[in-house]
């Protein structure tokens, strides 16, 4: 039973984390230390990747109707191979350009620097606030004058290249991609938005990627109760989340976040000098 309310935790943070803009990784690396809790399956990759299997849920939940249509607008674009008045077909070809960066760069560096980064805890609150860093930068020059419809290519290719550096934990995946997004001058919510659709194949794709590992066997022994309570409580609190974000960036800046990210980064940082 102690397993599974670790499950949920972890997976009620994860689901947060994931869509809130102060980094998941951090997160999911740190408060198992801070709590004391060694549970080999709680502690486990194998954990993580399902965890982000529930937030990939909840975002084809909340964006299925979006999902249908950008996948019938990049049809109709391939077929006809003329974006024609739809602005859903340059937002599909948007997309798919923003992806790939970080998915080259995810299949060559990403297990180098998962395992670096547990180690070298240290590390990352300074990484916490260099992405404080970015989203305050982001909303002192981006101009908020466009909506997810007026998204061009030079957008895709400025925030695939930018997603790049969600690997570092505390960057942020959303921290990042939103950022870049109000960087090119997006409003809020449409970099939200953009941040959002983009992370359904990138989280798949990683969530293939990482369960090589459950497939063939490796990762040993699976408690499949605790496995699904974590996956339920990410997949419900990041349906919230996305809720939360796209209402919220409507009429608000993204200051609470930076000022939670410079917080948590000190606090981290006492712990970590304090405990060694």
């Amino acid at each position: 039973m102690e397993e599974i309310v670790q499950a949920i935790i972890i997976g009620i943070v994860q689901g947060l984390t994931e869509f809130l803009p102060v980094s998941s990784s951090a997160h999911l690396i740190v408060l198992p230390r801070v709590l004391g809790w060694d549970d080999a399956l709680i502690t486990s990759s194998t954990f993580v990747v399902m965890l982000h299997m529930g937030t990939l849920a909840a975002l084809l939940v909340f964006f299925w109707r979006d999902v249908l249509e950008l996948l019938g607008a990049f049809w109709s674009l391939l077929r006809e191979r003329s974006f024609g008045d739809d602005p859903k077909r340059r937002l599909s070809l948007v997309l798919l350009l923003s992806i790939i960066p970080a998915a080259l760069f995810g299949m060559v560096f990403e297990d180098f620097i998962d395992e670096f980064f547990y180690d070298a805890v240290l590390v990352i609150p300074f990484i916490l606030v260099i992405g404080a860093a970015l989203l305050w930068a982001a909303e002192r020059i981006g101009t908020r004058s466009r909506d997810l419809a007026q998204s061009n290519l030079g957008d895709g290719a400025f925030i695939g290249l930018a997603q790049m550096f969600a690997l570092f934990p505390g960057i942020s995946r959303s921290g990042i991609t939103i950022a870049a997004g109000l960087a090119r001058g997006l409003k809020r919510d449409s970099a939200a938005r953009f941040a959002f659709l983009m992370g359904i194949p990138i989280i798949a794709g990683a969530g293939v990627w990482k369960a090589r590992g459950i497939v063939t066997g490796e990762a040993g022994e699976i408690d499949l109760a605790v496995l699904a309570a974590g996956v339920i409580a990410a997949a419900v609190s990041g349906w919230l989340a996305i809720s939360f974000m796209l209402r919220y960036l409507r009429d608000h800046s993204t200051g609470i976040f930076i000022a939670y990210r410079v917080v948590a980064a000190a606090v981290l940082l006492v712990l970590v000098v304090v405990n060694g």
